[in-house]
């Protein structure tokens, strides 16, 4: 008989696959392992864990042995979360995903309640239930909870760590006056609900979440994770530093009655944009094409918590 036999003989009647991005935004997750490990094993799941060395490895490994498993498990931030999805749904695997948020904005966790506390967040995945939530497929990949574009898109991501735990949201915008020069137009052209929008626009957002890139914040009234629709916030190009600061106040007060943003809300969505216009993934960086095909897949995350 195999060791791991005798153990799911003694108790260890489940199977559970952890994917650890050692690099995330909390670096001391690693210390936090064996206890990780303890509350999956307290729950009746033998566990194997796989340590990612590079970008993209979560998606591979979820995908090669994810159907292997009871339950697949990252420790990392939302980009680690969405390799870990991405690579389920590529290879058709429909498991319960366990999520410990150790990255530096966690949006996916703060739009569903989720701990960042890590071994607080490992007990109650371990034990926890599984709600199915909306994922969004954008062309042939995947976002749990966001893909957006443009000047905001990536300030969670590039404004210095020290200012923004010294200033909060108020880092980001000083942040966003500080680039205002920099900010180019991108004219783009996009059909939903029979509806066109064709503008110049700074910044886009198809979201699936309360919390965006950590700067913006949409009401948790008009947010639902599992109601098969996106909400779509664009924002124009400012002419100067008054259409600027509107555009912000009306952000932080979540008040989208300028005529400088649109918002509304869609289950799919066509959109012709730029050549190579980078998009964030929710924060990972992907590329587009001329065109790009945008639709909810209802339910289609069956997470662990």
């Amino acid at each position: 008989m195999t060791v791991a036999s005798e153990q799911i003989r003694n108790g260890y009647s489940r199977r559970a696959f952890l994917i650890i991005n050692p690099v995330s935004g909390k670096r001391a997750v690693i210390r936090y392992i064996p206890d990780i490990v303890r509350a999956l094993m307290d729950q009746g799941y033998l566990v194997t864990t796989a340590v990612t060395s590079r970008r993209g490895e979560g998606r591979e490994l979820a995908a090669a042995y994810g159907a292997d498993y009871d339950l697949v498990c990252c420790t990392g931030g939302d980009g680690t979360l969405n390799e870990v999805m991405s690579g389920l749904a590529s290879a058709a695997i429909d498991v319960p995903i366990g999520y410990i948020p150790c990255g530096s904005t966690n949006d996916f966790a703060v739009s569903r309640s989720l701990s960042t506390d890590i071994p607080t967040a490992a007990k109650r995945m371990a034990g926890g239930t599984c709600k199915r939530y909306d994922v969004g497929r954008f062309g042939d990949s995947y976002f749990s909870y966001v893909a957006a574009f443009g000047a905001f898109s990536w300030l969670s991501y590039t404004t210095d760590q020290n200012l923004k735990n010294m200033l909060g949201h108020t880092a980001y915008i000083l942040d966003a006056f500080k680039d205002l020069n920099k900010i180019k137009p991108i004219h783009l052209h996009l059909l939903a609900n029979g509806v066109a929008y064709d503008d110049d626009y700074i910044f886009g957002a198809v979201c699936n979440s309360t919390s965006v890139a950590g700067t913006i914040t949409l009401p948790g009234s008009v947010v639902d994770t599992c109601d098969g629709s996106f909400e779509v916030l664009l924002i124009k190009m400012p002419k100067d530093i008054v259409d600027l600061e509107e555009i912000v106040r009306g952000l932080l007060g979540q008040d989208y009655s300028s005529p400088l943003i649109d918002f509304f809300q869609t289950k799919e969505l066509d959109i012709d944009t730029p050549p190579d216009l980078e998009w964030a993934l929710d924060g990972e960086c992907f590329v587009s094409s001329d065109r790009i095909h945008v639709s909810v897949l209802p339910g289609f995350m069956n997470l662990k918590s």
